[in-house]
């Protein structure tokens, strides 16, 4: 039994908005957000000590009811780095979903191969490596290889979180990883230069040369200069991705935003942004249906794929 604890969330946490916008954009049937998170409650799922910072508690009865205002019929939840390795709230949210959620975990090196089961009955389905070094403190490369090899018997992928500056150096570990591979945020590019420049030309070679790397298009509230509600700075990196890699794109809210220092966004805002970057149907149909589902419920995108195209 986990004892209870109390909490003070970090000064400079901006807390997430309990009253967004209705979203103009009408997502497709089936739609998925598939990147977000929950925290706590911390006196029930205790965050981690290591951790670098205290957010607010976002349980999952208010994701739920984020998805359902929005217009989501499912949701891909991430493993946060301030819960550490212990994925207990993450899969206590994946039981109580009623199949419409799937996982991205944190697992430490020495997790045993039963735990990795468990956490694939839960519904977990990939591995976060986060490479932000003011998140995380870095873990050695063999071992996060060691990882990647034992989770290809479960069919799982990995999810990487990294800043474009560190790409160079990181470019061969990932080419070298051996599973599926989805890049958080597009890479975190600087929108600050050109979507054509040397520095995203890099990021759009690893992908073309890799065709196992997947990226999500999320989170232009976190690398936009010029802010909401349009944040126009980052559609022509979100958009080049999207039409280069149609098959290999996802798009998630980032509820509820960990770690935003600028503002906090309106989740409907986010959700009009998505037609900015995906201008058809069908791109918007691959980037909310057909990806996530042939990812993360697979036995399913068959017969969502064909539903799809009857919408169209």
């Amino acid at each position: 039994m986990r004892s209870k604890r109390t909490y003070q969330m970090d000064e400079s946490w901006r807390v997430f908005d309990p009253n967004p916008t209705q979203p103009t954009f009408t997502l497709p049937p089936g739609a998925v957000d598939a990147h977000c998170h929950v925290f706590g409650p911390g006196d029930r799922f205790p965050y981690a000590e290591q951790r670098k910072y205290t957010p607010c508690d976002a349980p999952k009865e208010k994701l739920q009811e984020l998805r359902e205002f929005l217009g989501f019929e499912r949701n891909v939840i991430v493993q946060a780095s301030c819960h550490g390795t212990d994925n207990a709230a993450l899969v206590d949210a994946l039981e109580q979903s009623e199949g419409r959620a799937r996982g991205v975990a944190f697992v430490a090196s020495d997790i045993s191969d039963t735990e990795l089961d468990e956490l694939h009955a839960a519904g977990v389905r990939g591995v976060r490596f986060n490479f932000v070094k003011r998140l995380v403190d870095s873990s050695p490369r063999e071992s996060l290889l060691d990882i990647a090899d034992r989770i290809q018997r479960l069919g799982w992928h990995i999810v990487i979180y990294f800043e474009a500056q560190d790409l160079s150096d990181l470019y061969e570990f990932f080419a070298a990883l051996p599973t599926t591979v989805v890049v958080d945020h597009i890479g975190r590019p600087d929108v600050t230069r050109s979507a054509d420049g040397e520095e995203f030309d890099l990021f759009v070679r690893l992908m073309q040369e890799n065709d196992n790397i997947w990226c999500k298009v999320t989170c232009p509230d976190r690398l936009s200069q010029s802010g909401p509600p349009g944040y126009e700075d980052v559609i022509p990196f979100a958009k080049r991705i999207v039409e280069t890699f149609p098959d290999r794109v996802l798009w998630g809210t980032d509820w509820p935003h960990p770690n935003l220092k600028s503002h906090m966004p309106d989740d409907g805002h986010l959700v009009d942004f998505i037609p900015k970057i995906a201008k058809t149907s069908e791109l918007q149909a691959k980037l909310l249906v057909n990806n996530p589902l042939r990812l993360y419920w697979p036995e399913e995108s068959g017969t969502a794929a064909t539903e799809s195209e009857g919408q169209k």
